[in-house]
């Protein structure tokens, strides 16, 4: 989310979590000093790629964040020390036909949810999807988040998705660049209709 308006509007969907991107990088960069007030049973996300301590610890502070979101090469340790600050800490990782899913044990303490998006050009937000049925390979009982590319056409598998063993510990659907008007700007029509379709037919 960067938008004011934008977010009160996303925020009258009532999703369980939204997501503020600091990555000097990205287009969807946060750029205000606050937040307006969103309901307090949705979960602040901020977003960070390969950040200092000190400076998630600064940015956790003043927009009082309930989640921290890593989506760079952060380490196990690093994660914990994150966790450290009494906020959820959601690592991502890239996926393809190469990851080690083994890779994932030594994270277990310091992180509360894992999220799997596709392996592309940027750290996120690439709008591809990655072959679901690598998480054949997921073993371990931590949730996780479903990313990568989801759109409306993607309705019918996730549904099949899951219906399958693989999504026993799936905790949610991440969207991002398929419900965005413009860059950071996300399609309030879209998401409602990803919701009912989701969650209401």
């Amino acid at each position: 989310m960067k938008f004011p308006d934008n977010i009160e509007e996303i925020s009258t969907l009532k999703p369980n979590y939204l997501g503020f991107i600091f990555w000097e990088k990205s287009q969807r960069k946060y750029c205000d000093d606050s937040i307006i007030e969103i309901p307090k049973n949705i979960k602040k996300v901020g977003v960070f790629v390969n950040e200092t301590i000190e400076v998630i610890t600064k940015r956790v502070e003043q927009f009082n964040f309930d989640a921290i979101q890593l989506h760079g090469n952060e380490s196990p340790t690093f994660c914990k020390s994150i966790k450290e600050l009494n906020v959820e800490v959601i690592k991502a990782f890239s996926i393809d036909e190469t990851f080690n899913f083994d890779n994932l044990n030594q994270y277990q303490d310091g992180v509360d949810i894992f999220l799997f998006d596709t392996k592309g050009r940027l750290p996120g937000g690439n709008g591809i999807t990655f072959d679901w049925e690598l998480l054949d390979n997921y073993k371990l009982e931590k949730p996780f988040f479903l990313s990568g590319g989801i759109g409306l056409t993607s309705v019918d598998a996730i549904k099949a998705f899951l219906s399958t063993d693989k999504a026993k510990y799936c905790y949610g659907v991440d969207v991002n660049s398929r419900f965005e008007k413009k860059t950071g700007y996300k399609n309030y029509s879209k998401l409602r209709r990803l919701k009912k379709l989701l969650y209401e037919d």
